[in-house]
């Protein structure tokens, strides 16, 4: 079985141990058992049980974002993004839940900011310069905050309105250079 066959395996399968367990109190060997695999096939493909959500949320970010850029605007990323996440409800509020410096939440922050300024460095030929990349980190971490209270708070805006409204959030420079480079 391929190495990313394994992966989904062991992200379903924390995904099921997460129905009955707070991240906090699963193990390794009962995500391990539950798919049926050794501790040993685990950490061949993960470091810990955060780095294997980490992975599956990267998935998702992939998935969401991977037009943004060539026709697709931030709003269409975003709404594909939550449509995922409410979808997954179980994985995301569990995993929301969890803190550390591994955790979710930072990883999340980490993954849009990079994404962005790449996206940014292609539109433009250059990377976001130190004023941009300030209110990129500041807009990161806030719809960041945003989506995991949504989560949390049991997602009550449909992914539509959640979108607009993290579209609409954007600080006025950053909403004029996404304009600018097609991405509103």
């Amino acid at each position: 079985m391929s190495s990313e066959a394994t992966r989904l395996r062991l992200a379903r399968a924390m995904e099921e141990c997460m129905r009955a367990a707070a991240v906090e109190n699963i193990t390794v060997t009962e995500i391990a058992a539950r798919c049926g695999v050794t501790r040993q096939t685990f950490y061949r493909n993960f470091l810990d049980k955060y780095d294997l959500i980490n992975w599956y949320f990267g998935k998702l970010l992939a998935r969401s974002f991977e037009h943004m850029g060539s026709g697709r605007t931030i709003r269409e990323g975003l709404e594909r993004k939550f449509e995922y996440i409410k979808a997954e409800r179980v994985f995301f509020t569990a995993a929301f839940r969890a803190d550390g410096t591994n955790s979710l939440k930072e990883h999340d922050v980490e993954a849009i900011l990079d994404f962005y300024s790449r996206l940014i460095g292609r539109k433009t030929g250059a990377p976001p310069d130190g004023e941009t990349a300030f209110l990129l980190e500041l807009y990161c971490r806030g719809s960041v905050a945003m989506t995991v209270k949504w989560v949390l708070g049991g997602m009550p805006q449909p992914p539509r309105e959640l979108a607009r409204l993290m579209t609409e959030s954007l600080p006025g420079p950053l909403s004029a250079l996404f304009e600018r480079i097609g991405l509103l």
